[in-house]
């Protein structure tokens, strides 16, 4: 198998691996929630793009809900689109204030978009802020 056909499924699967750390509702609205479940039948799928667009109709609902912009955010990173990526956890963070634990993963998102941008010194800044440093 080539590294091209491998990545989408390697990422997929991180993606996977790191929605089970979302709290276990991150909405009361039951079509988010609804879209939620769809999206991540869509990841499991490898169907980033239709997962995405599941998250963005959850997000139209509840805009500032920073668990939904951070599981986009994920799904870009993923998608390899991180300055995308990069901008949605940065909204994530904005809307997470008192969230300790969901602005460290926003962080390592951000970290991540950069690193894969080429941005190591951006990147290891984003690390620090997620380490509290």
């Amino acid at each position: 198998m080539t590294t091209k056909r491998l990545f989408p499924l390697l990422a997929a699967s991180l993606l996977l691996a790191s929605c089970a750390l979302l709290p276990p509702s991150p909405s009361q609205n039951r079509a988010v929630l609804s879209l939620l479940d769809q999206a991540n039948n869509q990841i499991t799928a490898g169907q980033l793009d239709q997962a995405g667009a599941s998250l963005e109709r959850a997000m139209r609902i509840e805009p500032l809900n920073p668990a939904l912009w951070q599981e986009l955010a994920q799904v870009r990173i993923a998608q390899g689109r991180y300055q995308q990526a990069e901008n949605m956890a940065a909204k994530s963070n904005a809307l997470a204030e008192g969230n300790r634990s969901m602005r460290e993963k926003n962080w390592r998102l951000i970290a991540e978009a950069r690193r894969n941008q080429g941005d190591d010194k951006g990147a290891q800044a984003a690390l620090d802020r997620a380490s509290g440093k």
